[in-house]
């Protein structure tokens, strides 16, 4: 297609207002529900300029940008409206048009108001498809827009041009990752790094992430692990005319699974049955609640379905109250005037490491703010901060009780308990007992400090080719340690760090040793002996859910440990696999995968 047909194309499109909209769900996991949607426009399906990108690029190229933005916002109100969608309408704008000297101020305000749309449920979405050049005029642009009472997102943070200085000059209010950072996340310790890094900034800046692009379920896992709440992808709901609406057409009951090495259960520890209000009630009631309850802290304000919409804290209002006539003023207006709409909400079956971990992640969350609790959607009492950071402490008491001294790494308690709850989650698994070859002789050779030396080596080696995340690091004791890895890579992985201890242990003997590819030492009845080179026996138990039900922890430690036996009688570094089905007589079968690197 040449330029002009191409523009050509572009006009009819404009004329004719020939733009379909789609709408993808940005899902919330803690609260178990549909934050907003993004409106995505999408030009003619029988069109050349049915690509966004060939879109947006011929109109920019035609100086018809602002005009092509206005149409596609227009259709996206419209179809928001005729939907009857709820939630946030993130509409996408770029810096350029807010610029543009042709821009009407107030037009996105009356498109709003022709649709009955709020504007405090729109978030101008930010794209970063060309440079803004003048950071002055588009924090005046924007500033425009927060007056109106619109929040603003900034699009593909790692992409652009300029994304982190427009995150540090205009403070948005929601930051989406970039799609490239979140594909194989979990496989990808640097890129958990990045987001690691993306969630501190956050946190300093009062903004929230959105993780998009999600399109595994390991991602989804990796994400929700780390703290991320606001989640978006294929995995979650693809761009529709009509999305889902129901939080249970978009997000499984079991999207999330805690790490092996995580405590399960629910937060019926931290709840605290206190009754809420409905948000058409008027201010007065929710005064006289808290006259009469001094220890009173928050009050959940819910909608017509009991569900949470906002929270009232005592300290807020009392600084709302402190004006002239205020009281008197506010006494007949509904709840919905004074709440907050800014709140933690959390599933009650959630584990309390994730609750921790969300908390961490909301930089406006103050310790004397309580958060909601739900089920299934729905208002089931309050959590108090205070109680999180106790229990956690605790946790993390214990934990530093049951671990081994030297490495830090979990014991053999809270091993036995991974072990425990990997069966009665019924998840699949490789559980994989590691052992160093030759480890004793060489003690005895070099001493105990050159052997604390390289099992510190290992637990590095171990930590760097997992995700405690998700997966679990415990040491028995000695040279022994324990792996539990989920995922369908786990043999990828064990294989990397079998090649990874053999390349850094290298530097632990004397040249003559290495040259010569072993050393002579004493064995266990104290004759002199010739040993190869340290290296790896790794035993692994393939566990998946049909087998849990007819195993329990001691019996599954057994099998590994046979699986380490054999493992230890190939020569050199080793791998042996047993199904969970095995019985010890089964290690000798042909059938049981053995194999040597």
């Amino acid at each position: 297609m040449t330029v002009t047909e191409q523009l050509s194309t572009l006009g009819q499109i404009l004329a004719h207002g020939d733009i379909t909209t789609l709408f993808q769900p940005i899902v919330s996991l803690s609260e178990r529900r549909i934050l907003g949607y993004e409106a995505l426009s999408r030009g003619p399906s029988n069109s050349p300029l049915h690509s966004p990108i060939n879109l947006l690029t011929t109109a920019r190229h035609a100086g018809r940008l602002n005009e092509l933005e206005m149409t596609c916002r227009e259709t996206a109100c419209r179809r928001y409206s005729q939907g009857a969608l709820r939630g946030k309408l993130f509409l996408n704008a770029s810096p350029e048009t807010l610029l543009d000297a042709t821009h009407k101020p107030g037009r996105t305000l009356e498109l709003l108001q022709a649709y009955g749309i709020s504007a405090d449920e729109v978030v101008i979405e930010l794209t970063e498809q060309a440079p803004a050049d003048d950071l002055e005029l588009l924090d005046k642009a924007l500033h425009h827009y927060r007056s109106m009472g619109f929040s603003i997102a900034l699009d593909d943070l790692g992409a652009g041009y300029s994304s982190l200085r427009l995150w540090s000059e205009l403070r948005p209010d929601y930051v989406k990752i970039d799609r490239y950072f979140i594909d194989g996340i979990h496989l990808d310790p640097v890129k958990r790094e990045f987001v690691e890094s993306i969630l501190k900034i956050a946190r300093a800046s009062r903004a929230q992430v959105i993780a998009e692009g999600i399109e595994l379920q390991e991602e989804l896992v990796v994400l929700a692990s780390m703290g991320i709440d606001l989640v978006q992808g294929y995995l979650l709901g693809r761009p529709m005319e009509l999305p889902p609406q129901d939080i249970d057409e978009v997000l499984p009951q079991s999207e999330v699974q805690t790490a092996f090495g995580e405590e399960t259960g629910n937060l019926s520890a931290l709840l605290i049955q206190q009754p809420a209000m409905s948000a058409d009630r008027p201010v007065a009631e929710m005064l006289e609640a808290f006259r009469l309850q001094p220890n009173l802290n928050s009050i959940a304000v819910l909608d017509t379905d009991a569900r949470p919409v906002g929270v009232i804290h005592r300290n807020l209002i009392s600084e709302a109250l402190l004006k002239p006539y205020a009281t008197d003023l506010l006494a007949r207006k509904p709840l919905s005037r004074l709440m907050s709409t800014d709140f933690l909400a959390v599933e009650l079956d959630q584990s309390l490491q994730q609750v921790s971990r969300l908390l961490t992640s909301r930089a406006r969350q103050r310790i004397e703010e309580d958060f909601v609790i739900t089920q299934a959607g729905r208002y089931h009492g309050l959590g108090r901060v205070i109680d999180v950071l106790r229990l956690i402490t605790e946790l993390k008491i214990q934990q530093a009780r049951h671990a081994n001294p030297l490495t830090l790494l979990p014991g053999n308690v809270p091993i036995q308990q991974c072990l425990t709850r990997l069966l009665l989650q019924r998840r699949q698994a490789l559980v994989c007992y590691v052992d160093i070859d030759n480890f004793k002789p060489f003690n005895d050779l070099y001493g105990y400090a050159k052997g604390d030396e390289v099992l510190l080596c290992l637990a590095q080696c171990l930590n760097e080719r997992v995700d405690p995340r998700v997966d679990f690091v415990g040491h028995i004791g000695g040279d022994d340690f324990m792996l539990v890895l989920g995922g369908q890579d786990g043999l990828q992985r064990i294989d990397q760090l079998q090649h990874e201890f053999l390349r850094r242990s290298r530097t632990f003997y004397q040249r003559e040793h290495l040259e010569s590819g072993g050393f002579v030492s004493a064995n266990r009845d104290g004759r002199e002996q010739r040993f190869a080179l340290l290296s790896l026996s790794i035993g692994i138990v393939d566990v998946r859910p049909e087998h849990t039900d007819r195993l329990d922890a001691g019996r599954l430690a057994a099998l590994a440990s046979e699986a380490k036996r054999q493992a230890k009688q190939t020569f050199g570094p080793s791998v042996h696999v047993l199904d969970a089905d095995s019985t010890s007589k089964d290690a000798h079968n042909p059938s049981c995968a053995a194999f040597s690197l």
